[in-house]
């Protein structure tokens, strides 16, 4: 990998992030290497200013953060290709991350780039666009909306918790209507975070399928659907007479739905790009680790397992 210029985002407001940032630039700077820095949070996105500002290709992106920071990133890095190098510096459960420990030796990660000693690993994302309009007579009233872990339709108020009623449609046909929090459209990354919260499915983050979970629902009978990935699913918020219908990102806010509107979730047509410097990487490692699944610590004597 060359790295001509590179972009580095930490987390905003996080002192030890910052610092790792500020390491991380005057190293690559002197490998000749031209840096882009700024802080990624919830008021903070430099991600417009990155792109807008080169001259030439970026060559890598380094997110200093936990998985909202990656997460952001992702969203802002997938439609121009650039891949990502993920590290949980001040995160939480750090799914998408590379941990701190894989990183103290930042000069040996510089060299195991320039020399190709990694992996990319590829996810799918998914693009939603809200709509208005009858049959096939819809206008879009959104820009599109990209995701690496869900979309999530439900109402948001300050003063009371609000009970939707949404109308589910799959590739033109109606499938259900929906009463509780809520419904989430997710990938197979988003499917262990809000996903499996709502008791939704766990799938392998190297498939590409789509996940519909609702949450709460009032109805025993509603249950996840697990879709292949050209599906498209379109959502209709009714009887919201409070106007307080969101479509929410990541868990950030995108974009409210009005009566007679409608979102199309579908698979985006660019995929996020992770770097990937574990040895022997394991999806199962991981679930194990941040899931913190006991079973594999308890030990039994068995005649017929070696």
């Amino acid at each position: 990998m060359q790295l001509k210029q590179v972009i580095i985002a930490y987390k905003a407001r996080d002192a030890q992030s910052k610092r790792w940032a500020e390491v991380c630039a005057k190293q690559l700077e002197n490998r000749q290497c031209q840096v882009l820095m700024g802080p990624s949070g919830p008021k903070d996105n430099p991600y417009p200013v990155f792109l807008a500002s080169v001259g030439q290709p970026i060559d890598l992106a380094l997110v200093l953060g936990g998985d909202g920071t990656v997460l952001t990133g992702a969203r802002h890095l997938a439609p121009a290709g650039i891949p990502i190098l993920g590290v949980n510096v001040g995160g939480h459960l750090g799914f998408l991350t590379e941990s701190v420990e894989e990183f103290q030796d930042t000069e040996k990660v510089w060299d195991r780039l320039f020399e190709d000693r990694y992996a990319i690993q590829r996810r799918m994302m998914l693009q939603a666009a809200v709509f208005e309009g009858q049959g096939s007579h819809l206008e879009p009233v959104s820009d599109r909306y990209l995701a690496l872990n869900e979309f999530c339709i439900k109402p948001a108020s300050a003063d009371r918790m609000i009970t939707s009623i949404l109308e589910m449609e799959i590739d033109g046909e109606i499938v259900d209507q929906y009463v509780g929090d809520g419904l989430i459209v997710s990938t197979p990354t988003g499917s262990t975070g809000y996903t499996v919260s709502a008791n939704g499915p766990i799938m392998h983050d190297g498939m590409e399928a789509v996940t519909i979970t609702p949450i709460c629902p009032m109805s025993l009978s509603n249950r996840p659907l697990v879709l292949p990935p050209g599906s498209v699913v379109s959502v209709w918020p009714l009887g919201d007479y409070d106007l307080s219908t969101k479509l929410w990102t990541d868990g950030v806010l995108a974009t409210s739905i009005w009566p007679g509107h409608r979102v199309d979730v579908r698979m985006a047509d660019c995929r996020a790009k992770f770097i990937i410097l574990r040895e022997n990487n394991s999806y199962y490692q991981t679930l194990r680790e941040k899931l913190l699944w006991a079973g594999t610590r308890v030990r039994y004597s068995n005649n017929h397992r070696n």
